[in-house]
């Protein structure tokens, strides 16, 4: 069979890798994307016309109006987690299977999340500036992250590990998500508005869809202390940027830390990222070695599966999988 990795070739350097590429060429016929942008729907058409299965990265869409122009097209494997810009239900429409990675970011964006919480402990981006610049910093007191609190908005996986990392550390953990049950005595469960009047820093990792869009906004901002940090580590779509840029402004909180925004490919928004209490990092926080190759090994093996005509783990309509090998 023959496969399309979709990703450009930076995208497969920084998220593919060569130890996965040369796996996936051990089970199929690899086609590479090697244009600098990714593919638009009219472009992963022309590409995908001769291949079997599109493994795509996060930034190639599968729009519904693809799947009936492919008719040799058996699967497309998303080498993340999000498939949010995946037209599932047209896919299965066209028999055609969707997969999924699973999250093996989950240390790695946690510890980003740590290290945003020192960062504005104790200052270490705003005077390092100063330094580069040949200024003297300003010398101000920090803020010890033992007997602090942590408000973690999402218990998913993301969030039970670092709530496990601030225990370590002595900080009062504080969770607000009203789908889980949490057994922990050393975690407490808040209803959201109670979580951003008592955190000190509030860490946002729920997932991004309708219920939560702007889930952030000017109220909840305005229950925040003076003093907290807001932290997103979960999706642009759950922030109301222009909220966000009012309470940073007008000194109602005391900063913000965001590693994703608005901007394309789901990087924190520009606007937001040069104001002088914001630090901004550019979507990274799954860009580890061990996180990259824990998602595309596993479209290793979904491609294999798939190719021997069995179901892979990942499937997300396998029920309406009809083009089979």
């Amino acid at each position: 069979m023959r496969v399309l990795l979709a990703h450009t070739p930076q995208m497969r350097r920084d998220y593919y890798g060569e130890r996965s590429l040369s796996g996936l060429r051990a089970v199929a016929d690899v086609k590479l994307h090697e244009g600098d942008d990714a593919l638009d729907a009219a472009a992963l058409v022309r590409a995908a016309d001769d291949v079997d299965i599109i493994v795509a990265d996060r930034m190639t869409a599968g729009p519904g109006e693809i799947f009936p122009l492919l008719p040799k097209l058996r699967a497309f494997v998303r080498c993340a987690v999000d498939i949010r810009n995946i037209d599932v239900s047209a896919a299965s429409a066209a028999g055609v299977l969707v997969t999924q990675a699973s999250a093996g970011f989950v240390q790695s964006v946690a510890e980003l999340a740590l290290g945003f919480m020192v960062d504005f402990s104790r200052g270490i981006s705003r005077t390092t500036a100063d330094y580069h610049a040949g200024r003297k910093p300003e010398v101000v007191m920090g803020r010890q992250l033992a007997g602090s609190t942590i408000g973690i908005i999402g218990y998913g996986s993301i969030g039970r590990y670092l709530a496990g990392i601030a225990k370590v550390l002595g900080m009062e953990v504080l969770v607000a998500d009203p789908f889980v049950t949490i057994e922990d005595p050393a975690i407490r469960h808040l209803p959201l508005d109670d979580l951003l009047a008592r955190a000190d820093y509030v860490v946002c990792l729920a997932v991004a869809n309708e219920q939560t869009e702007n889930l952030i906004g000017q109220a909840a901002l305005a229950r925040m202390q003076r003093h907290a940090v807001f932290i997103n580590l979960s999706r642009g779509n759950l922030v109301d940027e222009a909220a966000l840029a009012a309470a940073l402004r007008e000194g109602r909180i005391a900063g913000a830390a965001m590693d994703v925004g608005r901007a394309p490919d789901q990087m924190p928004s520009p606007e937001l990222a040069r104001l002088f209490n914001v630090i901004a990092t550019p979507h990274v926080g799954g860009l580890t070695p061990q996180a990259i190759e824990h998602q595309s090994s596993e479209t290793v093996r979904q491609v294999a599966k798939i190719v021997a005509g069995e179901i892979p783990v990942g499937a997300v309509n396998a029920d309406r999988w009809r083009r089979r090998p």
